[in-house]
């Protein structure tokens, strides 16, 4: 796990001037790579790479990058893991190759010599964002993972090609000026994060899951795009077209032999290696299968917060208790939770309001004290369809789908001027709020859009904001006969898993300079997920139902059956308490007039009425506030603040 970032420039071809711009870049990711760092320039051509390095396979000078291949063709800066390295350096290997050390940055470059960029990254199974340069071709290759589990952005800024895993690499170069896309800030509103391919900053892009994007000197903005190596459309579509059609028990079998061989391969490393355990199906199921791979007490680390309704660590200690791993449990207190929020711009990058980013980093520091790399639980709601949102909506949707869209939408505009007549903190006001939007939507994935949002109608929000588009299934998925859950969890795989699970994890772990890893997100165990059946995944009221019957196999029903809970934080009361003047200072009146990206009277309504505890609304007033905290971050950090420049 390490940063990576770089510029091509072709206007600049002084080594001393391209390696100072790329060492200044590189150092802002210091904590993603505590252990060394790395640069490599190619004057002629303008190019500089940059690295840190968190060592995590093979430790000596021979894991070091910028890595050449051995020809001195290709040089490539790897942020993540290729966990399949050991089986593609016997094949290559056999194919002629040799070897000087043991990690899996030198076995990526000689699969790309032997099979090209295109072929050999299909290959690979693992988490990765890595940057190729062809010096022979004069090519520079951006490759991100299938899943998106690790982060890598780019753009254009005054002639020069910036991209890094992290915002903040690129605003250290010169050539950056950070203007605000106020769309992406209306998207960011309606989900809590910026939705990918864009980014807080016009012109800056994610560079989008499963893809490969390459440029050349002199290519400029809209000349070069990315091209899919892997897609997870295609890959739902295959497996609703081709469904599994064996037994339950062969079912069990086959997830449990996926799952074992991904937790096996991302338990190697050279450094110590644990997991974080809260005791919930996604996590047990994690450390049950490493337990039972592993000779001795797998290291598990869990958080306890003060707060009822919050605490997750007693059913943590239980699960660790029965398989038997070396425990660390910490209790937190409120205060030391809080502590964390002035850190969070700084660690994000961008908005980022998704508060269940405290309690992350938490279980980061603690896990960091005594391990390097941690398995986490990530994905596996995504997977086996954990949300209870999904059989709601599915019934909402089925009680208006029957009448036709014309009259149901004639209709909504008398139901939301009901709502809109009732006092705030009446019963039944979000009641109609709610029935009128349903009755306005034109599909089921429109209902999942309207619903999983916070602030609907951004665009009123945002001044000169503008409403984002919803996410819909392409039509190959609904042709493959999708059901209305599985369109959901796939909209969800594509927007919330990586713009909002996996930055979360990474941006917490990384801070710390602690690699997270994400087992039921290897790409083999997705492609198998949605080879299941419905029923597989549900069943007799019960979410994720074939994955509990893999952590039966390891641990007892009944010490994981409970209600499903949220890892978060009592924002709604800290606003109303020891947050209040925190809060109240970036949602003055004369402050957000001033700064000029929201319209301040819908948002101190809210502020008004969540203080007088008639409504809560910590959700839709912490996404403003983590863009409010956000922008004064970006003052400190330029020394004026961002604007539409």
């Amino acid at each position: 796990m390490c940063g990576i970032t770089g510029f091509l420039s072709p206007a600049i071809h002084n080594p001393d001037e391209l390696r100072a711009r790329v060492r200044q870049m590189t150092e802002t990711l210091a904590h993603r790579g505590p252990d060394d760092r790395g640069s490599w320039v190619d004057a002629a051509s303008g190019v500089a790479l940059g690295h840190r390095r968190l060592s995590i396979l093979d430790l000596s000078e021979l894991g070091r990058q910028p890595m050449l291949s051995a020809s001195g063709r290709f040089v490539v800066i790897l942020n993540g893991e290729v966990y399949n390295h050991g089986a593609l350096r016997r094949e290559l290997q056999g194919l002629g190759h040799t070897f000087r050390g043991h990690s899996d940055t030198e076995v990526l470059l000689a699969a790309v010599v032997e099979w090209g960029l295109q072929r050999a990254v299909k290959r690979f199974v693992g988490m990765f964002a890595f940057a190729l340069w062809d010096r022979d071709g004069r090519e520079l290759a951006l490759v991100r993972d299938a899943i998106g589990i690790k982060p890598l952005y780019y753009g254009w800024m005054q002639g020069c090609f910036l991209f890094g895993s992290e915002l903040k690499a690129l605003r250290a170069h010169p050539a950056f000026h950070g203007e605000i896309d106020r769309g992406a800030l209306s998207s960011y509103l309606h989900h809590c994060y910026v939705p990918g391919p864009n980014s807080i900053y016009r012109g800056i892009f994610k560079l989008p899951p499963g893809s490969i994007l390459v440029v050349r000197p002199g290519t400029g903005p809209g000349q070069a795009e990315p091209v899919a190596w892997w897609s997870m459309a295609e890959r739902v579509e295959e497996g609703l077209r081709h469904p599994f059609s064996g037994t339950d028990e062969e079912a069990v079998d086959e997830l449990d032999a996926r799952l074992r061989d991904s937790v096996a391969l991302q338990m190697l490393a050279d450094v110590p290696v644990g997991a974080f355990l809260s005791g919930g199906i996604d996590s047990s199921t994690v450390v049950a299968l490493m337990q039972a791979q592993s000779t001795r007490p797998v290291r598990t680390f869990s958080i306890g917060f003060e707060e009822r309704g919050y605490d997750e660590a007693g059913y943590a200690r239980a699960v660790a208790e029965h398989l038997g791993t070396d425990h660390t449990e910490c209790y937190v207190t409120p205060a030391e939770a809080r502590e964390v929020i002035p850190r969070l711009p700084q660690l994000y990058d961008e908005p980022f309001a998704d508060s269940s980013q405290i309690p992350t980093f938490l279980v980061s520091r603690i896990a960091r004290r005594g391990v390097t790399v941690s398995l986490s639980g990530d994905g596996g709601d995504e997977l086996f369809f954990g949300y209870d949102r999904y059989r709601h909506l599915e019934r909402l949707w089925q009680r208006v789908a029957w009448c036709p869209l014309g009259p149901r939408r004639a209709v909504a505009p008398l139901v939301r001027w009901a709502a809109a007549a009732v006092p705030p903190g009446v019963r039944g006001k979000a009641r109609l709020a709610m029935i009128a939007d349903l009755l306005a939507a034109g599909s089921p994935s429109q209902v999942y859009t309207r619903f999983n949002s916070h602030w609907r109608d951004a665009s009123a929000i945002v001044a000169g904001g503008c409403e984002p588009r919803a996410v819909r299934p392409p039509r190959g998925v609904l042709a493959a006969g999708a059901s209305i859950c599985e369109q959901m969890a796939f909209v969800d795989a594509v927007t919330y898993l990586p713009d909002d699970i996996l930055v979360k994890v990474d941006r917490a772990s990384m801070a710390l300079g602690l690699e997270a890893r994400v087992p039921l997100l290897d790409q083999r165990v997705v492609e198998f997920a949605w080879r299941l059946p419905l029923g597989l995944k549900v069943r007799r009221g019960w979410t994720k139902w074939l994955l509990r019957q893999v952590l039966e196999r390891y641990v007892p029903r009944q010490m994981v059956e409970r209600p499903k809970m949220g890892f978060g934080v009592p924002i709604d009361s800290w606003l109303r308490g020891p947050l209040r003047d925190w809060a109240e200072s970036l949602l003055s009146r004369r402050r957000l007039e001033s700064e000029g990206y929201f319209q301040p009277a819908p948002i101190r309504r809210k502020w008004s009425e969540h203080l007088s505890g008639r409504t809560d609304w910590q959700y839709h007033l912490w996404d403003v506030l983590m863009f409010q905290a956000w922008l004064d971050g970006e003052q400190d950090r330029t020394g004026r603040r961002a604007t539409d420049r």
